[in-house]
């Protein structure tokens, strides 16, 4: 079996071949790839420094650590706080930064998911606002950790 590596091209890591899958609709890989690099040269005209390194900043920032399950127990549904499994964090994050630029009309699709890439970086904007909200909710659902082990 040959090395997968070897099908990476060489200006691209694996996380960004995975958000490039995410933004991919219909089996459209080349127009997401081509989304994808004019996202990164409009971050690069905005005053992004280094754009894949803006990247993965905006990743991890909205990378959630904790989220709610609900949980029946003797009737009732319960939402529990649970913790995050890293591929679940990132698979959030892509989904959050990706409903979050779609969800802005007027704009080319490139043009959106810069924006919204570059104020994640800052700690700004709605996915970031999304990660904030699922955390709160897990800090309100404390209560009901217990109810975990179950």
């Amino acid at each position: 079996m040959p090395n997968i590596k070897s099908y990476i091209p060489q200006n691209s890591n694996p996380l960004q071949e995975k958000f490039v899958c995410y933004i991919m609709q219909r089996g459209k890989k080349h127009l997401a790839r081509q989304i994808f690099k004019d996202t990164l040269k409009i971050m690069a005209e905005r005053g992004a420094k280094n754009p894949e390194k803006t990247f993965e900043t905006a990743v991890t920032n909205v990378k959630p650590s904790l989220e709610v399950r609900p949980k029946r127990i003797a009737g009732a549904v319960y939402q529990i706080p649970m913790e995050v499994t890293a591929n679940r964090q990132q698979m959030l994050a892509f989904r959050w930064l990706l409903t979050s630029a779609r969800d802005k009309k007027g704009k080319k699709m490139a043009d959106k998911l810069a924006g919204e890439l570059m104020e994640a970086a800052e700690g700004i904007g709605n996915a970031v606002k999304k990660k904030e909200d699922s955390h709160r909710m897990a800090a309100a659902n404390k209560a009901f950790a217990h109810f975990a082990r179950f």
